[in-house]
């Protein structure tokens, strides 16, 4: 028998090729396998990593909710502060490093940076930056505690609101809200009408009128859609804003200024002038008389401390650096003016025992200015009574600051037109152009302009939406509840 020794040849090239190519194929699939499981791991662990991080956020979240300013996680020691993170078996798996960086004078905003890291690979980390801020009560442009009307040639930017009723005849750009759902306007006779209401003519009408507004009174429904008026329209009634919350407020102010601000005690005279400067200073006046009235010029409205609140003469004290906690008390009425540059300043003006005798007031006569207009600048004035333009406040007078008047109201005294006899308050009874940037709270009634065109003829409130979260140096806080900001993974 003859055998083919070829036939067997050929075939073990074959089983050996066939090996061969099955070995390669084999390798490469172990390999993809592998790579795969590495990457499936490593996925597994960045994710790891993220939630971590996350973990860090949510820990000091919870841990500001119990200690609202403590930003050295309670070891009263500079950062960076390490804590171990376990599974649900209490095996460590990781750790979370955070970063704090505490808010600057007067901010509420707090940035919080957690880098979360596993053991299982040292090299894989993964990091979050939080931004979170307590509001304050600077969420308005206006908010108030009476009866409001806002007259032709008023235009206000940024929302508005009053635990009473709200009536506006100018131009709203933003909400406007009322706790009412129904109220007597006090400016005429006649029903009830709605809680935020108009009377202002329709369109192409510009006309206004102190008559009952019945389209604008129960049991209209719905309500009208008066965008002319109201450009992002009309809430009522709403939950109510909590005034009371200010006078507290007020006392810790002052021990702070006594601690490490400025303070002042009674001036023995009318109180003080203050002159805010761009390099950080301010200078100090004693203001030793006011300006009397013109003969004829006198309170016939009945209202509280009427008077021109002009300064006649006063004596130059010193001039004095801003103080570190950005805080000045003034146990006395308060002047001021001037600019600042990239500053965060409180003035406040009170007396206690806190009685309606002792309510101290601030006047703002000239331009109150900043500098910057991205949250750099920040000026708060808070009066126990009211802030005021006095007689001879300039013609176009702007104010860039978040005004409180925590008993009395942010406006102008009524000062009387001419009569047929004499001249009385004028020519100071017609100022044409003031321009507020910043917010109005007022517990009584705001206004600088009368009914019978007295006061400033154009009156722009406009709202400084830096306050909301960066509000002056203690400046009154809507809740002791920190908010999400900004969430960003920048790792």
């Amino acid at each position: 028998m003859i055998k083919n020794y070829n036939q067997k040849g050929t075939l073990a090239i074959q089983v050996l090729i066939y090996g061969a190519v099955a070995v390669i194929f084999l390798s490469g699939f172990i390999i993809w396998a592998d790579a795969t499981l590495k990457s499936a791991t490593r996925y597994n662990e960045k994710e790891s990593a993220l939630s971590i991080a996350e973990s860090g956020i949510e820990y000091y979240r919870w841990h500001l909710a119990h200690a609202a300013n403590d930003y050295q996680d309670g070891t009263g020691q500079p950062g960076p502060y390490i804590h171990n993170y376990f599974d649900k078996n209490g095996v460590q798996i990781g750790q979370f490093i955070l970063d704090i960086t505490p808010p600057p004078i007067g901010s509420t905003i707090v940035v919080i940076k957690s880098t979360g890291k596993v053991l299982s690979d040292p090299t894989i980390e993964k990091i979050v930056e939080v931004k979170l801020g307590i509001p304050s009560f600077a969420k308005y442009a206006a908010v108030l505690n009476a009866n409001v009307r806002f007259g032709q040639g008023t235009e206000i930017f940024g929302e508005l609101f009053s635990n009473y009723g709200v009536r506006v005849d100018g131009l709203a750009h933003n909400i406007v809200s009322s706790a009412l759902g129904t109220y007597k306007d006090p400016d005429h006779s006649g029903n009830s009408e709605f809680g935020v209401h108009t009377h202002k003519d329709l369109p192409p009408a510009n006309t206004v009128n102190n008559n009952f507004r019945p389209s604008e009174a129960p049991p209209t429904s719905p309500v009208p859609n008066r965008s002319d008026v109201f450009m992002a329209g009309r809430q009522f009634p709403v939950p109510a804003v909590d005034f009371t919350g200010i006078s507290a407020n007020l006392t810790k102010i002052k021990t702070d200024s006594q601690a490490n601000g400025f303070y002042a005690s009674s001036s023995g005279n009318q109180g003080y002038h203050i002159v805010l400067k761009t390099n950080d200073t301010f200078d100090f006046y004693r203001v030793t008389s006011v300006l009397n009235p013109p003969q004829g010029c006198i309170s016939v409205l009945g209202e509280q401390d009427w008077g021109t609140w002009t300064i006649s003469a006063q004596q130059f004290v010193a001039n004095y650096p801003f103080p570190a906690n950005g805080l000045i008390f003034i146990e006395d009425n308060v002047w001021i003016d001037g600019q600042i540059n990239t500053a965060r300043i409180t003035v406040a003006a009170a007396k206690f025992p806190e009685t309606p005798s002792n309510w101290r007031a601030i006047t703002v006569n000239n331009d109150l200015l900043y500098t910057n207009f991205d949250g750099r600048d920040t000026i708060g004035l808070i009066a126990q009574g009211n802030i005021n333009a006095g007689l001879q406040s300039s013609d176009f007078l702007t104010i860039d600051a978040a005004l409180i008047a925590q008993n009395g109201r942010v406006g102008r005294y009524y000062f009387r037109p001419p009569g047929s006899n004499q001249d009385r308050c004028s020519p100071y009874h017609i100022r044409n152009t003031i321009t507020l940037y910043g917010m109005i709270m007022s517990n009584q009634r705001y206004g600088f302009a009368y009914t019978d065109g007295t006061g400033y003829q154009t009156r722009n409130l406009i709202y400084d939406t830096n306050l909301l979260y960066s509000p002056p140096p203690s400046f009154p806080l809507t809740s002791d509840s920190y908010q999400i900001l900004s969430w960003d993974e920048i790792k």
